[in-house]
């Protein structure tokens, strides 16, 4: 009886440090790879979360003033950005004012968007060309107004909105052409973003 306790209790022993044995097989197993850097969007232009300078905006000059309400488009920012993901093939860049919706509209108003911004691209330079490919490659959507071109911020006076600058990095290049819809844009690349980062702007006139 005796030596049957003592069987018993060293089989048990062995189960316990077999079982030792496989987790600490499994904790000193490869370890995994820690996540790279998040994808970085800056802009020279104007600090993040900060007023944009007039010159962005509707309230410019230059261009001049067209259009049925008598606006000026404004000026694209320059931004740049940093530590795209692995993967990415393109990027598609959407400045929206999500402080403002146009009734029964699916998304809020999109004063720009650009796509199929190639992945070794790091930053779009000041004063874009409205209804033109991106400087390096890339191409306009359309915006509010109907252009594939930047349209500036236009808030009217009271509180300011957070213009949202938002880059995507996506792992494809989208089979669409110059003067896309926002919803066609989003359509496409539904599944197929990689990482994402938004720069904010304020305005109000």
């Amino acid at each position: 009886m005796i030596h049957s306790v003592i069987a018993r209790s060293l089989g048990a022993a062995a189960l316990v440090l077999g079982v030792c044995g496989l987790v600490a097989a499994q904790q000193s197993g490869p370890a995994r790879r820690a996540p790279g850097p998040s994808l970085v969007l800056s802009s020279a232009s104007f600090p993040d979360a900060s007023p944009i300078p007039v010159k962005y905006t509707c309230a410019a000059t230059e261009p001049p003033p067209s259009g049925p309400r008598h606006i000026s488009t404004g000026v694209s920012p320059e931004l740049e950005w940093k530590n795209p993901p692995q993967g990415t093939v393109s990027f598609v860049l959407i400045l929206h004012d999500p402080d403002a919706r146009i009734p029964k509209a699916a998304t809020d108003i999109t004063h720009w968007i650009a796509f199929n911004i190639p992945a070794s691209a790091t930053m779009l330079p000041e004063a874009v060309s409205p209804e033109a490919p991106l400087p390096g490659g890339g191409l306009q959507g359309t915006n509010i107004t109907g252009k594939a071109a930047y349209q500036g911020p236009c808030a009217g006076p009271g509180a300011y909105h957070h213009y949202t600058f938002e880059l995507l990095a996506v792992d494809k290049t989208l089979d669409l052409p110059q003067g896309a819809t926002r919803e066609q844009i989003e359509d496409a690349i539904k599944g197929h973003v990689l990482g994402n980062a938004a720069y904010v702007g304020l305005f109000h006139r």
